[in-house]
């Protein structure tokens, strides 16, 4: 901070400004477990800012918090959050041990110090951590792509410590930390990096030299939430657009639609699909990620089936002008619900060369 005479502080960057709001503006966390007999309720308050309300959304996944009902609100410079959640058996939290580390963690995840400020949730940029490298790849999805790419990596003396995957309409996006065989730590030969990307983009081409495909290697440091990551690279990649190839049928597609609610200047997005875990995370990382605030929003999950409306506006603060904006954002948050069907998660314990893989 610099004081320019007559007009008082000045600051260096927005980042910093940000920092002093939040540590002017600690948030609030309130944790009620007598109202409700069925669920835990959490208050979540703080300085409003874009995209506070995914970092909560994601610091209760991280917690592997199930959130079966959710009021939100943000006009003005504070915004409230109130969330049933439970544990993954759909049992309220009991431990008050437990409670009041969930607690400090939620404080401490959204304070002026955390990971989640605005600086660190840049996408990645072209680096590596020294412990590991961070491969993105985006392309045409086949049977035996995932066998393919593996074989690759182990041709180049890669070790892959762990991958996730996503495949939707033909198209798959992963990330994917891998090591040299030998070391056990990230890839520092130029050479080598660019051998791998133009093998694996080469392989992830395909037969569909019209979408093309892309491989970046990225920070092992980044805070980018690696699921957040996905939902980007697919939607920069296309994956909402048609297809008029073979796609699998879905047994039940959501519905989604947008009106506009003239009278307040909001776009109102409503949402009716199947429940599952991590439903309100995607859609509302779509939103952010399409530069819409949500400035109310109503989400109940119950008898399997989930209900969510929200009340946007776009970043410079108008609703949806045209039918066109409507339909991409209908078409993008469909595609964002669809997408985690086809999920592919691999860890692999190095030291005790043990792999596991989870499909979904």
């Amino acid at each position: 901070m610099s004081i320019d005479e007559g007009y008082g502080p000045t600051w260096d960057s927005d980042d910093e400004y940000d920092n002093f709001i939040r540590k002017m503006n600690p948030p609030s966390i309130i944790i009620d477990n007598d109202s409700l007999v069925d669920a835990t309720i959490v208050k979540v308050g703080s300085a409003n800012e874009y995209g506070i309300l995914l970092e909560v959304i994601q610091v209760l996944m991280d917690l592997n918090l199930v959130i079966s009902k959710a009021y939100i609100t943000s006009d003005g410079g504070w915004f409230m959050d109130v969330f049933n959640v439970t544990d993954k058996e759909g049992m309220k939290l009991k431990d008050k041990a437990a409670i009041a580390e969930i607690e400090g963690y939620i404080r401490k995840s959204l304070g002026a110090d955390s990971r989640y400020m605005p600086a660190k949730r840049r996408s990645v940029g072209v680096a590596a951590s020294t412990d590991h490298n961070v491969i993105e790849l985006t392309g045409s999805d086949r049977p035996g792509l995932l066998s393919e790419v593996s074989a690759v990596l182990a041709s180049l003396k890669c070790n892959v410590v762990s991958a996730e995957i996503w495949t939707h309409n033909t198209r798959v996006a992963a990330v994917m930390r891998v090591t040299d065989e030998d070391t056990m730590l990230a890839v520092t030969d130029t050479v080598r990096l660019e051998m791998i990307k133009e093998r694996l983009s080469y392989l992830l081409r395909g037969n569909n030299l019209s979408r093309g495909a892309a491989m970046a290697e990225a920070s092992g440091t980044s805070a980018t939430n690696t699921e957040r990551r996905l939902h980007q690279m697919m939607l920069s990649d296309g994956d909402t657009e048609e297809f008029h190839g073979h796609v699998p049928a879905q047994p039940q597609r959501p519905n989604v639609t947008v009106r506009n609610w003239k009278d307040k200047d909001y776009s109102v997005v409503t949402i009716r699909c199947k429940d599952r875990p991590k439903l309100l995370f995607d859609t509302v990382c779509t939103l952010t990620d399409l530069r819409y605030v949500v400035y109310h929003a109503n989400i109940d999950a119950s008898n399997n089936q989930a209900y969510q409306e929200f009340y946007v506006r776009h970043v410079n603060g108008s609703p949806m002008n045209t039918e066109a904006e409507r339909l991409r954002v209908i078409q993008c948050l469909e595609s964002a619900i669809e997408r985690r069907v086809s999920e592919v998660t691999i860890h692999e314990l190095i030291k005790g060369n043990f792999a596991r893989i989870i499909f979904l």
